[in-house]
């Protein structure tokens, strides 16, 4: 009997997922369908910043994730196979013990995913298995473009307009079908060889570390998965009608309901970019379209954007200089190319990183943030672009150490998005404007006004006045004291006076 096998990478759902669809439209009548998750250690392994590349928060999300698609298909009769290791070893002893004809995958567009695409066809070759991938991250495929990638455009309000002009997002795919027929193939299933998810201590995480999972404060409960992804869009749109005045809200910085927080099922492909937009259009046709609804549409726009400029641009957007060329980066650092070069654990910059990623700058906004990254795994939009332009505009820092440390701890931490939106904030991605410079002082006046996000997270400085808090550095000791505020004692000393 003839096998083929899905390796499921970004697109853990059923709801329009191109490459589910592509194996059972091609399959035959006798051909088994076997649906496969690797958890590829590489993606486990410490970054330059000594620090593993997928936190505790992330692998949790991705373990209820997997956890949910494998329950999904499990109503259906069939089953998802789970494993650990090096994924081109785990899909060639599969591809020989199952006799796998095809793999269908999904195909990505950044470095380390296109290596192991690579090796694992260097392995199946021997097996005369064909590796069939499909690019399905994104509202439109490259062939929808209204222009070849080459020629993307380098700013993105161009990329919109061109795009809005002449593209249409086509609807997204129902769940094939087929499925329905596997049930009499559970018997099938039955005999391959179970597989147990791993646990979070399987991956080295700590008690510590597994304890301060669902912080009290956080956001949200963000729950992995394909059903709690459906849920919340649900929610968001027609359940609490919060669509209806998202422009106004979404630069919010408390609670759950400021801005959608799709991005942590996107991420993962829990959810496609279609399905939210589809469900956008509905709400459009049945409750109201406005500068909300639009903009939602914008900020999908946007990750597109990214995803295209990270296949345009290939690894440039890892690179200090990104986009740019070499002779920017003394306007934008005031340090040399070699310094910056110099391996993080002996650079004298690191004590500095080292209070940015601790949440001790001395200044609050800052602070805040940080914290509200590192006990939750989550930090609001307008969070990360200050937190982002205080490390490299103010602390003068290798942009490519935050956004490493954000690959770490967020748990929608997306390849492209995360590193295009820093190489953007450090001047060398796709900003038209020139040295952009964020004010930390007026953005922390403007979106925390009341300073009920920094008490939220800092409440040691809740007595302070809150016209006086986001500017300790200006209070005098005699001020300090009155407020119960020791500088380098319960409140760390500014890095910087901004």
């Amino acid at each position: 009997m003839k096998n083929t096998l899905v390796w499921l990478r970004n697109d853990l759902r059923l709801n329009d997922n191109p490459v589910l669809k592509k194996a059972f439209d091609t399959k035959e009548a006798t051909t088994n369908v076997i649906l496969v998750y690797i958890f590829d250690e590489t993606n486990f392994e410490k970054t330059k910043l000594s620090l593993p590349k997928t936190g505790v928060f992330r692998t949790n999300f991705l373990l209820e994730s997997v956890q949910d698609l494998k329950k999904q298909l499990q109503s259906y009769g069939s089953d998802l196979f789970v494993y650990k290791g090096k994924t081109e070893d785990i899909l060639s002893n599969l591809a020989q013990k199952l006799e796998i004809e095809t793999i269908f995958s999904s195909k990505e567009i950044t470095y380390e995913e296109i290596n192991l695409e690579n090796k694992v066809k260097q392995v199946l070759s021997k097996t005369n298995t064909r590796l069939d991938l499909t690019f399905q991250q994104t509202l439109f495929s490259f062939e929808e473009l209204p222009f070849e990638l080459d020629n993307l455009p380098n700013i993105f309000t161009e990329f919109r307009k061109q795009i809005e002009k002449s593209s249409i997002v086509s609807k997204p795919i129902t769940i094939p079908k087929e499925l329905e027929n596997l049930k009499d193939k559970s018997e099938f299933f039955s005999e391959l060889e179970s597989t147990q998810l791993p646990t979070l201590q399987d991956f080295g995480f700590s008690e510590v570390e597994i304890k301060s999972l669902h912080h009290p404060k956080a956001v949200l409960r963000f729950e992995g998965g394909e059903t709690a992804a459906l849920q919340r869009l649900n929610y968001y749109l027609f359940e609490s009608n919060l669509l209806q005045t998202y422009k106004e809200t979404r630069n919010g910085l408390l609670g759950g309901d400021y801005s959608s927080k799709f991005s942590a099922w996107l991420s993962n492909g829990s959810i496609s970019p279609k399905m939210i937009w589809a469900e956008v259009e509905r709400y459009e046709n049945e409750i109201t379209s406005n500068e909300s609804t639009y903009w939602i549409k914008f900020e999908l726009l946007w990750r597109e954007y990214f995803k295209f400029i990270a296949a345009k641009y290939g690894n440039k957007i890892f690179l200090l200089e990104g986009m740019k060329d070499d002779e920017n980066l003394e306007r934008i650092y005031g340090k040399d190319r070699e310094t910056l070069e110099k391996h993080f654990e002996n650079d004298p910059s690191k004590k500095l990183f080292d209070k940015w990623k601790t949440a001790k700058t001395g200044i609050p906004f800052i602070d805040a943030n940080m914290k509200e990254l590192n006990e939750t795994g989550f930090m609001s939009n307008r969070g990360r672009q200050n937190v982002a332009s205080f490390l490299v505009k103010d602390l003068k820092l290798d942009w490519r150490w935050g956004a490493s440390y954000f690959e770490t701890k967020l748990i929608d931490y997306d390849v492209t998005s995360n590193w295009a939106n820093w190489a953007y904030i450090a001047g060398v991605g796709n900003d038209p404007r020139e040295n952009r410079y964020f004010n930390i002082i007026k953005q922390a006046r403007d979106y925390d006004e009341n300073a009920e996000f920094v008490n939220y997270w800092l409440p040691q400085l809740s007595d302070v006045p809150t016209n006086l808090v986001h500017t300790l550095y200006k209070l005098t000791p005699k001020e300090l004291e009155k407020y119960e505020i020791s500088l380098g004692g319960n409140y760390p000393y500014p890095l910087v006076k901004l």
